[in-house]
């Protein structure tokens, strides 16, 4: 059997119930998951996914938010410049586009934080449109079983999607779910480090297996640390605004982290980046 048609049918019986999976779910439903996803563990994301859901269950509804708001409902998912991107979306998607998220590539790359692999899955798994969508789970699918490689290396935007666009079935519906099937294939058995090659689906067509599973010995991509960076500072600061009712004294933030010099570097890029503002009196608060 060819492995679209593996993965295909692997996916439709085997696949994580997922709540943004589920029937009924809108495209919005779907954009507000993905934006979440990025860079973060489902496990964290389901809980704060649904909540957001019940909140803002369209995109006039988010837009209509205040940013402090949004930025405590986003809580401790990391990279918190994503919830206000979200929100920045909400608003042209309620102006611009009667309050309906596009399905269409193009219109969806023209909103506020949505890039090429964000607007295709959600043309792919909220419209179920037939859209290649590449991951880094997906490119490692595709370097093993199509290419026999142990690990995808850097990436190459077009090669990769030509690559996935190669294994969609024709119609729409069947190459949606071969999307997500090969997204999720990477994510629960084509592992980076421990692949359940014995119980994989695709086994039988698999190029890797067939050679024997080689090392892969090309450029990785370096692991990035957390303790100790910027972003670990500028999350110890937000936990701090996100906590208070009103706005804090300085050295509330000052206590949060004892390096003086990454402190009040951090706590400037948040002013920057628009996640914390200086009131006249000088206290410190999340945005109006």
């Amino acid at each position: 059997m060819p492995l679209p048609d593996l993965v295909l049918d692997w996916y439709r019986t085997s696949a994580r119930d997922l709540p943004w999976r589920r029937p009924g779910t809108t495209p919005w439903g779907v954009m507000v998951s993905e934006f979440m996803l990025q860079q973060t563990p489902v496990a964290r994301v389901e809980p704060v996914w649904a909540e957001w859901m019940a909140r803002w269950p369209a995109p006039s509804a988010l837009a209509a938010a205040t940013r402090a708001d949004v930025l405590r409902a986003w809580g401790k998912l990391g990279y918190p410049r994503r919830a206000l991107r979200l929100h920045e979306a909400a608003a042209v998607i309620a102006a611009e586009h009667d309050d309906v998220v596009p399905s269409d590539v193009t219109a969806l790359e023209a909103l506020p934080g949505v890039g090429s692999y964000t607007a295709r899955a959600i043309s792919a798994f909220g419209y179920g449109r037939r859209c290649p969508v590449v991951d880094t789970n997906v490119r490692r699918v595709v370097a093993r079983a199509v290419h026999g490689r142990g690990d995808a290396g850097p990436a190459r935007t077009t090669a990769d999607l030509a690559d996935v666009d190669a294994l969609l079935p024709a119609d729409d519906a069947s190459a949606a779910v071969v999307s997500i099937g090969l997204m999720e294939l990477g994510a629960v058995v084509c592992t980076a480090r421990a692949p359940r090659c014995a119980g994989c689906p695709v086994r039988s067509e698999c190029a890797w297996v067939a050679a024997g599973r080689p090392e892969y010995a090309g450029p990785r991509k370096p692991v990035q640390a957390f303790a100790g960076t910027d972003r670990q500072v500028r999350g110890r600061l937000l936990d701090v605004l996100r906590g208070a009712p009103g706005p804090v004294e300085r050295a509330a933030l000052d206590a949060a982290w004892s390096d003086a010099a990454q402190r009040d570097r951090c706590l400037h890029s948040l002013l920057v980046d628009g996640l914390a503002e200086q009131h006249d009196d000088g206290r410190f608060a999340l945005p109006a």
